[in-house]
């Protein structure tokens, strides 16, 4: 029996990398969409590069050839922005992220793919009353550029699922974990900050661990029968108190933790992901990577 075929756009980013790396570990053959080849060493397996554009004019069939499966995983954006990441353009943003998105979901139709997984995010159900539960049923009510375009992309894919072909949406929330080798992790500016002694402002959010992430894909992509359309990954909310209680016990630096934030905050709920088998790491997860960060940086 031949091993899956798996293209992923976006997989040197930084969750991209950790989906290309559960699926080299459960043997796909890997191929890569991305402006630029991935250098050596930087997965743990050969992959195939293919260059993309997220311009929808340059996108064709021939970039999903002999995929059994697409992830698309690819955003283009002002570097370290998701939300506002349109930056001064947003008709570039729009275009590429949402018209270039619809035109690979297309392609990967036309090219025979069997099913297609495309990472969302919470931004797409949009502000609600402090401490409320998004479920997968709520109505999506995205306020900034960047949900409206997630989830006018998730309509899209949707729109072209059928019984040959099969579209999930996972809407993701923060993602946490080591980085590729000479690059930062997420929380790298706020370790920095906590060790010099800078003032920090209580914040928490929600979390998912990058492995956990990729978890997911997985599931979703070699599960029997319909999945989806849309299903939310998030694992654990975390306060920055906790992660840098962390740092501190780890380094030894006696400056004084911020205070701990309201916890008022819209989380998501998981059932219908984890019916089907997925358990994410939870705390105990968090606190072992960031020992790992600390120690590796």
């Amino acid at each position: 029996m031949s091993m899956p075929h798996t293209v992923v756009s976006g997989g040197t980013g930084y969750v991209g990398r950790f989906i290309v790396e559960a699926l080299l570990a459960a043997g796909h053959t890997v191929a890569v969409l991305g402006r630029s080849a991935p250098a050596e060493g930087f997965f743990s397996a050969p992959v195939e590069f293919r260059p993309l554009s997220l311009e929808p004019a340059t996108i064709s069939p021939a970039l999903l050839r002999s995929a059994d499966y697409f992830v698309h995983a690819a955003f283009d954006h002002v570097p370290g922005r998701y939300r506002g990441g349109e930056g001064e353009d947003p008709e570039v943003f729009r275009r590429r992220n949402l018209e270039g998105t619809a035109a690979l979901f297309a392609a990967a139709t036309d090219a025979g793919v069997r099913r297609a997984v495309f990472l969302s995010s919470r931004a797409v159900y949009g502000p609600r009353p402090p401490g409320t539960w998004l479920e997968e049923a709520d109505e999506a009510r995205p306020d900034t550029l960047y949900g409206e375009v997630k989830l006018t992309a998730e309509r899209a894919l949707e729109g072209l699922s059928d019984v040959r072909f099969r579209g999930i949406s996972l809407r993701v929330t923060g993602v946490y974990g080591p980085a590729a080798p000479g690059r930062a992790h997420k929380w790298a500016g706020l370790f920095a900050d906590y060790v010099a002694g800078r003032a920090i402002d209580p914040r928490a959010g929600t979390e998912v661990h990058g492995r956990d992430v990729a978890a997911a894909v997985r599931l979703v992509l070699g599960a029997d029968g319909p999945v989806g359309p849309v299903l939310n990954v998030s694992d654990i909310l975390v306060d920055r108190r906790d992660i840098l209680a962390i740092v501190k016990r780890e380094t030894g630096v006696p400056h004084p933790l911020p205070e701990a934030a309201d916890k008022a905050v819209n989380a998501m709920r998981c059932e219908r992901l984890s019916a089907l088998g997925w358990r994410p790491g939870g705390m105990a997860l968090l606190e072992k990577t960031v020992a790992r960060l600390v120690k590796d940086g």
